[in-house]
């Protein structure tokens, strides 16, 4: 990515998944915004053009586009309350968090709770999980037994973009994993 595409999809981040008030924006109940008002309140410059692209590009998918294209929203990540429409869905048997080693006691102790998001975010593969840890100092991967957590009644989803969503982790089912 440029760094301008850089700044923007910061930008999109920022305001589509934690302060749209920043800007002045308006989200309807599921999170989705116009994108020209969007693009209209933008503090950076942004055209339609630039904004399609960084969502095409993105590696992570962290926004969707409505069918007709006028909408945009963030798929996962939110630290406002926004109704995404998703489903429980059954995990697979194991699923993988990763965090740095720096926050591992506390997380053994207090498990894993979304604390400023709406969920606790997931990987479905060991690789992707080091690398979010890898985001906040050294990784460790915690490897979660969430067939056996969705059996005992925990509520597991998946956004657009595959990342699996819950509620909280309860320390009983945290493994640390050697990264």
């Amino acid at each position: 990515m440029t760094q301008s595409e850089t700044s923007i999809s910061k930008f999109l981040s920022y305001v589509r998944r934690h302060k749209p008030d920043a800007v002045g924006l308006e989200l309807d109940p599921e999170g989705w915004a116009y994108i020209d008002e969007l693009i209209a309140k933008s503090d950076i410059p942004i055209t339609r053009d630039q904004l399609l692209d960084v969502v095409a590009k993105s590696d992570k998918q962290r926004f969707a586009l409505s069918a007709d294209g006028l909408f945009i929203r963030a798929n996962q990540g939110h630290s406002i309350k926004v109704d995404l429409g998703l489903q429980p869905l059954a995990p697979p048997e194991f699923l993988f968090h990763g965090t740095a080693t720096r926050f591992l006691h506390s997380i053994m102790k207090h498990g894993v709770l979304p604390r400023n998001r709406q969920y606790v975010h997931l990987s479905g593969d060991r690789e992707t999980a080091v690398k979010v840890g890898q985001r906040h100092g050294k990784p460790v991967v915690l490897t979660i037994p969430a067939l056996k957590m969705h059996q005992q009644g925990a509520q597991f989803f998946q956004a657009r973009n595959g990342v699996w969503l819950t509620n909280e982790i309860a320390p009983q089912y945290l493994e640390p994993a050697a990264t």
